[in-house]
């Protein structure tokens, strides 16, 4: 008996000794590593529930671009098929009715790398591809046709409607233009010359050669975002859009009768923009969801993403989810009746049920985290499929056969596994008070890994952009969130949710309009000094940085405070009044700043960084893309300038063929963080700059 405790005892000490070698010998997360994140832009249950339709979006480095690849899973025994990897970003794929086919666009040229943030009138080859389930094949359809930029299946297999681009002028009239007007651009004239031609294409795959007839169904002034066929009204639903953020008119929803192409319905009329538009189960009800902006008055007191029904007989509209104070960043119809809504509260993004828009909804409980991208099947009521994530577990698609029992749900995917054999940083919630208003505002800390809850540690501050966005608790690695990876490198990453931010109800969300930068930054300083007064940051070790409004608000901090050594700030504004007449989302910049310039021109001064330069005292590293209309260039050559003249300590680098998200090239990304680590290395640690100067 002795023996076998002796022979016991050894075998626990030495498992010990296993899994303790086993943890020290985890390494951190290096830079190379970092960049070979997979995410996954949409995610697809058949109707009946037996396949799992996923696209993985990652880096291609040998082609400078990203591989989006199409995969077909089988949902119980999780054999995979690829279906092609070159799936374009334009369109997602869709299940036909049946769940027999499936239909997507490919970039046959896939170094044009075309994504959302182009022009939706680059011409790509004419081609729809149809994947049959039964034949495991790839069909090419050639279409006479520009390539469609939203399609929907009818009610069989082998028809579809689509809406794409056509210039309205005959090439008589492009003749006479270039003769009046040799190569001057009329800026708005020339774009309503642009119209949208809705049509029908029938299929027959029966041929070795498949074949298509296209009709023209009718043409219209709207450019479309998203189409919807609705078979018991015989209509389709669709979602107009304008050349920019300008005119919320141009953001409505409208119905077609397909007997009477004539008899064109608005159904909308607010002061917001329509998205994700989706078919109710009961076949007379279209869902969709509502990003909501200031009235022509002035008057907005939600700003959250809300989900709407509409009546598509009575026109009637009424909201899912009035219980819910957080946003709805996504959804999807259950099989009976009723909602699964995806509302993000706080930190975490969780799952709740909603049986009709009368019901309370039920919070379906699981893990903690960020659960997106859901989906379930037509004809299978309780299997559902998600993406989730959290501080330490990396993002993957799971499927629950069970949705009352999500904690039982099973990762479909691995793509993700490298990093969970890495040390990761560990993260907590922490809160504080804003002294000047009794405030309670929240962030996230990121601590180096084996220092959790340290005191004293370097502190950099990484600001969510938006506004309206906020810090979440979820595991998503980009040039954008990067916490992961500065925490890696030793630093303590606070992460403020400051005011503006979702998920903290109405009151808070809207405190920031007519002092946006201010208000946030102020409630990011408190955030700082409580970290400092608490012994959790070292005072003499303090960077700061953002992307985006991150980038706002990074800019206006560093004239308002030379506590930071280091500052990184990526496509932010630095003048407000400019910025509001060069970016594509005008709308945006009235919206926060409470009005339009002329209105409020005090407000766009005293919010403005650039009116206070002279007492920036921080070194700054700028990053910015060549060809963002968001925030355009200027914006950073302006901060250079002005910084360099002053003689602090000035980087700005500009990547070619970049947009706004810099999502083109992963080397871009790659080097737009490692050279923000550099800076911080050389200036955020007890630098001395600032402290001379």
């Amino acid at each position: 008996m002795l023996f076998i405790k002796t022979i016991f005892c050894l075998f626990f000490l030495l498992q010990l000794i296993v899994r303790g070698s086993s943890t020290e010998t985890k390494s951190s997360i290096t830079l190379d590593e970092f960049f070979e994140f997979t995410t996954f832009p949409s995610v697809q249950l058949s109707p009946n529930g037996k396949y799992l339709l996923i696209h993985k979006r990652r880096p291609a480095w040998d082609s400078n671009s990203y591989e989006n690849s199409l995969w077909l899973y089988e949902t119980y025994s999780r054999r995979k098929t690829l279906i092609t990897k070159n799936l374009s970003e334009n369109v997602k794929p869709q299940w036909s009715p049946s769940g027999n086919w499936i239909v997507m666009l490919i970039n046959e040229n896939a170094s044009l790398n075309i994504t959302k943030n182009h022009d939706r009138s680059i011409k790509t080859n004419q081609y729809i591809y149809f994947y049959s389930i039964k034949k495991n094949k790839l069909f090419p359809v050639q279409i006479a046709i520009e390539s469609p930029f939203a399609i929907t299946w009818s009610d069989n297999d082998f028809s579809l409607y689509f809406s794409t681009l056509a210039s309205w002028s005959t090439e008589k009239d492009d003749d006479l233009y270039e003769a009046e007007w040799k190569d001057v651009i009329q800026h708005r004239q020339r774009k309503s010359n642009q119209r949208t031609i809705i049509g029908r294409i029938d299929i027959d795959i029966t041929n070795r050669i498949p074949s298509t007839k296209i009709n023209i169904i009718t043409n219209i002034s709207f450019l479309i975002s998203e189409l919807l066929f609705v078979p018991l009204q015989y209509k389709l639903v669709f979602m107009t859009a304008g050349e920019n953020f300008e005119d919320l008119n141009n953001y409505e929803m409208y119905s077609l009768d397909l007997q009477n192409s004539k008899s064109l319905s608005r159904l909308t009329k607010n002061q917001g923009i329509e998205l994700d538009l989706q078919l109710a189960t009961d076949g007379n009800h279209v869902l969709f969801r509502l990003a909501s902006f200031s009235s022509s008055d002035g008057n907005s007191s939600d700003r959250h993403l809300r989900l709407f029904s509409v009546d598509l007989i009575s026109k009637q509209i009424q909201r899912f989810g009035k219980d819910l104070d957080g946003s709805v960043l996504g959804y999807t119809t259950r099989c009976k009746n009723g909602i699964y809504i995806l509302e993000q509260l706080r930190t975490n993004i969780q799952i709740n049920f909603q049986q009709s828009w009368k019901k309370y909804s039920i919070l379906l409980h699981g893990w903690n985290g960020t659960y997106e991208t859901i989906t379930s099947a037509l004809y299978h009521s309780n299997s559902i499929a998600f993406v989730y994530s959290s501080f330490e577990h990396p993002m993957e698609v799971y499927f629950a056969e069970n949705i009352n029992k999500l904690y039982l749900a099973r990762p479909i995917t691995n793509e993700n596994k490298l990093f969970a054999k890495r040390n990761l940083p560990k993260a907590k919630l922490v809160t504080w008070i804003h002294d000047e208003d009794n405030r309670t505002i929240e962030g996230i800390l990121h601590y180096p890994p084996e220092k959790f809850e340290f005191k004293n540690l370097p502190l950099l501050v990484l600001i969510h952009g938006g506004p309206y966005e906020a810090s979440l608790n979820h595991f998503h690695l980009s040039s954008y969130y990067w916490a992961v990876l500065a925490a890696s490198e030793g630093w303590l990453v606070f992460e403020p949710n400051y005011r503006g931010s979702t998920g903290y109800g109405n009151q808070l969300y809207s405190e920031i309009v007519s002092q946006p930068v201010s208000r946030a930054g102020k409630d990011i300083l408190s955030g700082v000094d409580y970290l400092i007064k608490n012994g959790i940051a070292d005072p003499d070790s303090l960077a700061v940085g953002g992307y985006s409004f991150g980038g706002f608000i990074t800019n206006w901090l560093i004239t308002q405070t030379s506590c930071f050594n280091a500052a990184l700030t990526g496509a932010g504004s630095i003048d407000h009044v400019s910025t509001w007449g060069l970016t594509d989302v005008p709308i945006y910049i009235s919206d926060i700043f409470g009005g339009f310039l002329w209105e409020v021109p005090e407000i766009y001064v005293k919010e403005s960084p650039i009116y206070y330069i002279d007492n920036v005292r921080t070194p700054t590293h700028i990053i910015s893309g060549s060809d963002d209309v968001r925030i355009p260039v200027d914006q950073s050559f302006i901060m250079e300038r002005a910084l360099h003249n002053l003689g602090v300590p000035v980087k700005l680098l500009v990547f070619p063929n970049e947009g706004h998200l810099m999502n083109n090239n992963p080397w871009h990304a790659k080097i737009k963080v490692r050279e923000e680590l550099k800076w911080l290395h050389k200036y955020g640690l007890n630098s001395t700059f600032a402290k001379k100067n």
